[in-house]
């Protein structure tokens, strides 16, 4: 009966607030969570997975291989209309290298059309590229790379984001703000230069989980109980599907 009023709340919901929560218990979805690999998919796998899990007994595994070719994602298109809030439970097999590489991609119609705001790292720290101009946040110098983090390898990570209608993005690792990776009104960040060089103001029609490697870079990630929504969901809530 609970379950049943959950549905009929959500549906009664307005459309602008697209909550999507995952956690796999019931298996992969590959009508609501379809595989993404824009131009070609030479290598790259997504399976279901029982091996590991953030909660329950379910993941979802993305086995990337090198190369842009190598790469494959998964995701949905049930995105808020206005202010976008992500959080997945993440683990990298691998630490990022000085290589550019993506775990998340999103289609982005505020840029130029099939580009993409993408989420990964370089420089061995997560950061943010817009691949219209390739503009980075942080910018990778010295002061910029120390003011982001590294990806945790081998355990759970709550890995959380929020792109904002006005063009305010904001990032958290296991709770704690990412100085690197927040741009919005009246808060400074110095090392984002590249970035703020536009008005830009994301507009996103997708969110992707896996893994593109724009050299010969390979890893595997693993993602669970998922939440798309426009708010904040937060770490420490528990995980659903609906």
């Amino acid at each position: 009966m609970f379950r049943q009023f959950t549905f009929l709340a959500l549906a009664l919901l307005p459309f602008s607030l697209a909550q999507v929560s995952e956690d796999f218990e019931n298996g992969w979805d590959q009508t609501a969570w379809p595989t993404y690999a824009p131009d070609c998919n030479q290598g790259g796998k997504v399976t279901l997975d029982s091996s590991t899990a953030h909660s329950g007994k379910n993941s979802i595994r993305v086995d990337g291989a090198g190369g842009f070719c190598g790469h494959i994602f998964f995701g949905t298109t049930k995105i808020p209309s206005g202010d976008v809030y992500v959080r997945t439970y993440v683990k990298a097999s691998k630490a990022l290298t000085d290589s550019h590489v993506s775990f998340i991609t999103m289609p982005d119609s505020a840029q130029s059309t099939d580009k993409h705001l993408r989420i990964g790292g370089q420089s061995k720290i997560l950061m943010y590229n817009r691949e219209s101009d390739d503009a980075t946040l942080p910018d990778l110098s010295p002061q910029g790379i120390a003011a982001s983090t590294a990806l945790p390898t081998g355990a759970w990570q709550c890995f959380e984001y929020h792109l904002g209608a006005d063009g305010t993005i904001e990032t958290w690792l296991n709770g704690n703000a990412i100085t690197g990776l927040t741009v919005k009104s009246g808060v400074t960040n110095s090392n984002a230069a590249q970035w703020q060089r536009s008005s830009y103001k994301p507009k996103v029609t997708g969110i992707y989980f896996g893994w593109e490697s724009y050299g010969g870079d390979t890893n595997t990630f693993w993602y669970d109980d998922i939440s798309v929504s426009s708010t904040r969901v937060g770490c420490t809530s528990g995980s659903s599907t609906s």
